[in-house]
């Protein structure tokens, strides 16, 4: 077992991270497959890695701070729970659902911003960038955008003769029987079988759809859009007959052969969105420093937590406050 995922108590646990730690490095050596020369030049600095996995040695760093003492006020920026009705419908609406915490919308809207503040310094402004490298693999998991029974965990499931929760085998179960481990190689060989797939393959006609609308300018409107993406697959994938029916009997082979093309799907979606976004924050950033011009909003949103993004206040939700007794985590 790697040493990125046995440290810090919770984090201790395979599996702890939204998609797994497969699955997050999956995603970021599929950006660093997308993105512009310019772009690697810019990450890499910010980062201090010229390595050929800059993006992949950070891609789980969030959900290891998450569980320290020090970065436990980061837990709730990790998904955004949607309190519609699956599997009658499904719907994200970002003043009923990001919690008084944050949410991974939040989130994403402020460090797009921090990332590219000129106003604080470079280990916050790296900081910002491996959240981000993180949060949009998190957005993209269907059920880090869903409230119905804590995202899932609360749903118990068998997989594979293994008894877990239907979150749980969403970021890790069924990714890792799908690749056969959790290495770091084998993040960069699904990461390169997905770019192919992007590139040559079923993919290549919808990759233009997936980062329609992408507007650094209007991180939350951009991020919400690829939240209800992912949420709308609650209803017709993960539990499309509903909870109940997943609860009785083994997951695996049924539910996982329906289950793992989406599985696959949304990991190609959160490397190629990242790719593009990183793009754009790298070009902004140049021309940035290149006129010397400064935004003019730039004080509001340069706030660690981005509590000022967040819905005005209002009484907490019955899934809101149980999502907080579980300390904003993930079972396992």
């Amino acid at each position: 077992m790697r040493s990125s995922i046995v440290l810090f108590g919770l984090a201790a646990v395979h599996g702890a991270n939204a998609w797994g730690t497969l699955g997050h490095e999956t995603v970021a050596y599929i950006a660093q497959n997308f993105v512009a020369s310019s772009t690697a030049s810019w990450a890499q600095n910010i980062l201090g890695d010229t390595s050929d996995s800059y993006l992949a040695n950070v891609a789980t760093w969030a959900d290891t701070f998450r569980y320290t003492t020090a970065g436990k006020w980061s837990a709730p920026f990790h998904f955004i729970d949607a309190e519609d009705n699956p599997p009658s419908s499904c719907s994200i609406d970002y003043d009923r659902d990001c919690g008084a915490g944050g949410c991974v919308v939040s989130a994403i809207t402020n460090y797009t911003a921090r990332v590219q503040s000129t106003k604080i310094s470079s280990s916050e402004v790296a900081t910002a960038l491996k959240f981000i490298v993180h949060f949009v693999g998190d957005i993209t998991q269907p059920l880090h955008d869903e409230a119905y029974e804590v995202g899932g965990n609360d749903v118990d499931v068998t997989f594979d003769g293994t008894s877990t929760n239907l979150h749980h085998i969403w970021d890790t179960n069924m990714p890792e029987e799908l690749r056969g481990g959790y290495q770091l190689s084998d993040a960069k060989s699904w990461a390169a079988d997905l770019t192919t797939m992007i590139n040559t393959g079923s993919y290549k006609s919808q990759k233009a759809a997936w980062i329609s609308g992408l507007d650094i300018s209007n991180a939350k409107k951009t991020s919400l859009a690829w939240a209800a993406d992912a949420n709308a697959y609650v209803c017709s994938v993960v539990m499309p007959n509903g909870a109940t029916t997943l609860e009785s009997g083994d997951l695996y082979p049924t539910y996982y052969n329906n289950a793992i093309p989406t599985v696959e799907l949304q990991i190609a979606k959160a490397g190629y969105r990242l790719a593009k976004w990183l793009d754009a924050i790298a070009a902004k950033s140049a021309k940035k420093r290149d006129v010397d011009l400064e935004d003019e909003d730039e004080d509001e949103v340069v706030a660690t937590n981005g509590m000022s993004l967040l819905p005005l206040p209002r009484q907490l939700s019955d899934a809101q406050l149980r999502r907080a007794a579980i300390g904003y985590g993930c079972k396992h």
